[in-house]
């Protein structure tokens, strides 16, 4: 991987952003032109480069960096928007894996993300039994 200085871009002009705003809501097809030819993004590459583009939009100011396969804890923590000392905990338990390099832990990217997979199906799962019986008519089934 190459390594890049993140790049930052400063807020928008009010109507410029108005523009790309109203632009984006009425499309979800983002076609790039490099040197005049048209390159279909893939869907991750489009949701990223929507993102960036919904962030700019809202007024939002935004930076772009490269990220790497292997992360620090430091850099997990924030991926999985957890704290460090959670996130050392997690790797403790071996519920994520974790490689030493030295005495410095690496945390695979992809082990990251599919922790949190696993979270928010969790947690979806514990919102679908919570969820009151409504039964097949709609209503909610009161007893007996």
């Amino acid at each position: 991987m190459t390594v890049r200085a993140p790049r930052s871009a400063a807020t928008l002009p009010p109507e410029s952003a108005g523009q790309l705003r109203r632009a984006l809501s009425n499309s979800s097809d983002v076609t790039v032109f490099v040197d005049g030819t048209a390159h279909r993004l893939p869907a991750e590459a489009q949701a990223a480069v929507v993102d960036l583009l919904s962030r700019l939009g809202d007024g939002d100011a935004v930076q772009v960096t490269s990220v790497s396969d292997v992360l620090t804890t430091a850099q997990a923590a924030e991926v999985a928007g957890i704290s460090h000392s959670y996130l050392r905990k997690l790797t403790d338990a071996g519920t994520l894996p974790v490689e030493y390099r030295g005495s410095h832990r690496r945390i695979r990217r992809a082990d990251v993300e599919e922790w949190l997979r696993e979270q928010r199906d969790r947690r979806a799962a514990v919102e679908r039994d919570e969820a009151p019986d409504t039964g097949s008519s709609g209503l909610l089934e009161t007893g007996p």
